[in-house]
């Protein structure tokens, strides 16, 4: 795209976040568009950064770098170069697939920092004080752990779904009975799910379940125990893997983060902008056309209006209402205020040791990534164990890096507590449940996220009507998890950012294909 040097166009984008990053970054590199990024707090990355707590980095949530889209793979590899690996041939097969030129560099994380590393998945339940698979997978461990009666139980429960399948499917329950059997959905299901949404699966619509869970089913769990056990799978690039069952990811040496942060410093090198610590309160239009963002320095408080060509937002669809000037229908307001969001707290956890081991590798730490808690007895939902996506985490030799996810919403009792005892509560239940000994706590840390997850209940039911309203604006784009209230993950987000650019390019005003990243069959997990 070309344009005449003085016209040259400029885009406003909210937040920088995966989806506001991807968007400035492909707009400097594809067109003469200049981005402007406000971003509403001190931090790059938005619900992918990294917490740097006394040289400790961790996410906020897990975050594998994986994505069955070669652009989005292309994307990340031109940003932080893939480690050397041994087996290089197997490495680079994937990039000249890729079109990466870069592949020769022997990248060796001890000497360079801007570096991606190659990392095994490993990811379990922990239940009944035991590790089981996951996703489920139907092998010796699980017969052993459970037990032939309770194995028996769940073929049974899961064959009845399949000859008497609930009709119609009127909620989230309904949904994991119908595709995993009653009694598999009370045992792996039920408990994780209801800590996540806070919420029984009764109140929650079977969406969810069909936007989250997709292929994984116990027939596609069977299959691909069976293929590995006639054939290995060496192919990187996994597409022939449901999503949940990928077996290695790429990770940041510094953490997810740390390509949020690379990408921001090539922006500013390319002229791009960021405004950090910026709140937008005032989007002003005229007729179908937005012309204008203002707000506020959270820091000095001084206003400001940025006019702009084009503009993408990113901030909670709930915002952008109601920072909308002008005319706006009563029903769309509305609906806006009813959606409903579900909010996290990390407890950052410095440890001597874990107590949980493997029964495999008795000495050694236990090597997954993250865990599930099923347990019912206690509020924690997920552990992160840092040190396994990437042990330059850790800034101490020796030690064990934990975060420890609770879900709640802001302004309940959880939410209210102060540190120190919020501290205290996640070292006295990851006791309780064997997970570590409250002695072997060096440090803790709380970090507090608002709007983690957008949730599919509510007001949800009426969404489309609030979307409509919003494709009339003709050089308006909603992106990413929050801008769109959809279940992203962010390379969905990133491929929202670049959809959207490509219409600009191609002068595409239907944003349909913006809406179909991650409902489409070239996004979903099954094909």
């Amino acid at each position: 795209m070309t344009q005449d040097a003085h016209q040259k166009k400029t885009a406003i984008i909210i937040g920088a976040g995966p989806a506001g990053l991807t968007v400035a970054w492909e707009l400097l590199t594809r067109t003469d568009i200049t981005p402007i990024i406000l971003e509403k707090s001190n931090m790059i990355g938005g619900l992918a950064r990294s917490i740097d707590y006394k040289g400790n980095r961790m996410d906020i949530g897990p975050h594998r770098f994986f994505s069955k889209s070669d652009r989005v793979m292309r994307w990340w590899l031109g940003h932080l170069p893939l480690q050397h690996v041994d087996n290089m041939e197997f490495i680079r097969s994937y990039q000249t697939k890729l079109g990466i030129t870069n592949q020769n560099q022997r990248l060796d994380p001890e000497t360079t920092d801007l570096v991606m590393l190659l990392r095994n998945r490993k990811t379990r339940i922990y239940f009944l004080m035991d590790l089981f698979p996951y996703p489920i997978a139907l092998n010796m461990v699980m017969l052993l752990r459970l037990g032939f009666y309770k194995i028996l139980r769940i073929g049974i429960s899961y064959v009845y779904s399949i000859l008497f399948p609930i009709k119609p499917m009127k909620n989230l329950e309904d949904f994991y009975i119908n595709r995993f059997g009653k009694e598999l959905y009370l045992t792996f299901f039920k408990s994780y799910t209801e800590k996540l949404w806070g919420l029984s699966c009764r109140e929650i619509s079977a969406e969810w379940g069909a936007q989250r869970v997709k292929g994984l089913s116990v027939g596609n769990a069977l299959k691909d125990f069976i293929m590995k056990l006639i054939h290995k799978n060496k192919s990187i690039d996994q597409k022939k893997t449901e999503t949940s069952l990928i077996e290695w990811f790429l990770y940041p040496k510094r953490g997810a983060g740390q390509m949020w942060e690379t990408v921001a410093d090539k922006i500013r090198q390319r002229g791009g902008e960021i405004i950090m610590n910026f709140n937008v309160d005032k989007i002003y239009q005229k007729e179908h056309t937005v012309i204008a963002i203002g707000g506020h320095s959270l820091i000095e408080g001084q206003k400001k209006e940025w006019q702009g060509d084009y503009f993408f937002s990113t901030m909670p669809v709930q915002e952008l209402t109601k920072s909308f000037m002008g005319e706006v229908d009563q029903e769309v307001r509305e609906i806006s205020d009813g959606l409903r969001y579900r909010d996290i707290i990390l407890i950052g956890l410095l440890l001597k040791r874990l107590l949980l081991t493997d029964k495999e590798y008795p000495h050694e730490l236990i090597r997954d990534n993250w865990l599930y808690i099923q347990e019912p007895n206690v509020q924690v939902a997920r552990i992160q164990i840092c040190n396994n996506m990437s042990p330059y985490l850790v800034a101490a030799p020796g030690l064990v890096w934990i975060g420890a996810e609770y879900f709640c919403q802001v302004g309940d009792n959880m939410w209210e507590r102060d540190d120190a005892s919020l501290v205290q509560m996640a070292q006295k239940e990851l006791e309780k449940i064997g997970i570590i000994a409250e002695r072997d706590t060096v440090d803790g840390v709380v970090i507090r996220q608002e709007k983690a997850y957008p949730v599919y209940f509510g007001a949800y039911q009426q969404f489309e009507t609030v979307r409509k309203f919003y494709d009339q604006f003709d050089n308006l784009f909603l992106l990413g998890r929050n801008g769109m209230h959809k279940y992203n993950n962010q390379d969905h987000s990133m491929l929202t950012a670049m959809v959207a650019v490509d219409n600009i390019i191609h002068h595409r005003q239907n944003k349909e294909n913006i809406w179909a990243v991650n409902t489409e069959k070239e996004y979903h997990e099954e094909k």
